[in-house]
C-alpha cells in the first residue's frame, strides 16, 4: 500500500498510509494529516487516492504546495515525489508503481480495474472526475461480457512503435493540465471518454476529428490525446 513519509528537517515525523480515496492536509486539527506551522493553510492540500494511484490537489493554500522546485494545483504522484508543504516535506512512496514502464509512466495516468457506467460524464477537473469515477465504480460493479481485446499503438512521438495491451477496464491517457482521457471497456465495445479538456478547452481527436464526451471507437481509429497519436486496434 502507498503511504506518505512526513518530516521536518529531514527527521521522519510521521507515515500516513494512502488507506482512504481523500485525505486532508493542513494546519487545522480536523485534517487528517495536521501539520501545526503557520507556514502551513488551514486546510493546505488533499490527496486522492484510487486503486494503486494517487494525486495530490492544493486547496488554494497561501504559500502553496511545491515539487521539485515548481507550485502545483494538481499533480499525478510519481513513487519518490516529494511535496513540500511550509516547511515540512510529504514523500510519496509506492513501491508497487516502479514495475510500469517509462512508456506507461509517460502516457498512462493511471489505469484500473473497474468498469464504468454508460453515463459517466466527464468534469474537467481531472481530481473530481476521477473521484466521480471511483464513486460509479463502486456501485457500479465489474461486466462479466464484454468485446474482445485490444491495444494501442504509438504512431507518433518519442515512443511511436511501441504497445500498450488494453488489459484494464479502464485505462486513463494524456497529461494532466494539458488534456485526459479514457479508453474504457464496456459490454458493447471500448469508449473514449473526456476526463480533462486541459487549459485550451480541446477535445481529443479520433480520426482527425473532436469528440464530445465520448466516442465508442472502432477497428483501426487513430486517437490524438495531448498530442500524441496512438492506434487502437483489435486483436
Amino acid at each position: 500500500m502507498a503511504k506518505l513519509v512526513l518530516s521536518f528537517n529531514g527527521v521522519i515525523a510521521k507515515e500516513y498510509e494512502l488507506n482512504k480515496e481523500i485525505l486532508t492536509i493542513g494546519r487545522k486539527p480536523d485534517n487528517d494529516i495536521h501539520i501545526d506551522n503557520l507556514a502551513v493553510s488551514g486546510h493546505h492540500a488533499k490527496i486522492l487516492t484510487i486503486l494503486n494511484d494517487s494525486f495530490i490537489e492544493d486547496l488554494d493554500s497561501t504559500n502553496g504546495t511545491t515539487i521539485a522546485g515548481n507550485k502545483v494545483s494538481k499533480h499525478a504522484l510519481q513513487n519518490g515525489d516529494s511535496m513540500l508543504i511550509g516547511k515540512h516535506e510529504l514523500k510519496y512512496v509506492n513501491a508497487s508503481a516502479d514495475g510500469e514502464s517509462d512508456f506507461e509512466k509517460t502516457m498512462i495516468i493511471r489505469p484500473d480495474t473497474e468498469g464504468m457506467p454508460e453515463t459517466e460524464e466527464a468534469s474537467k477537473d481531472i481530481g473530481k472526475s476521477i473521484g466521480k469515477i471511483a464513486a460509479d465504480l463502486a456501485s457500479a460493479g465489474t461486466s462479466t461480457t464484454g468485446p474482445g481485446p485490444a491495444k494501442l499503438q504509438l504512431i507518433s512521438g518519442a515512443n511511436a512503435g511501441k504497445e500498450l495491451a488494453l488489459t484494464k477496464i479502464l485505462t486513463t491517457l494524456g497529461r494532466p493540465g494539458v488534456q485526459v482521457a479514457a479508453i474504457t471497456r464496456r459490454p458493447t465495445g471500448y469508449f473514449l471518454i473526456v476526463v480533462d479538456a486541459g487549459k485550451d478547452n480541446k477535445m481529443p481527436l479520433v480520426n482527425d476529428a473532436e469528440i464530445s464526451k465520448q466516442n465508442q471507437l472502432a477497428d483501426g481509429d487513430v486517437i490524438e490525446v495531448a498530442g500524441i497519436q496512438m492506434r487502437f486496434n483489435l486483436t
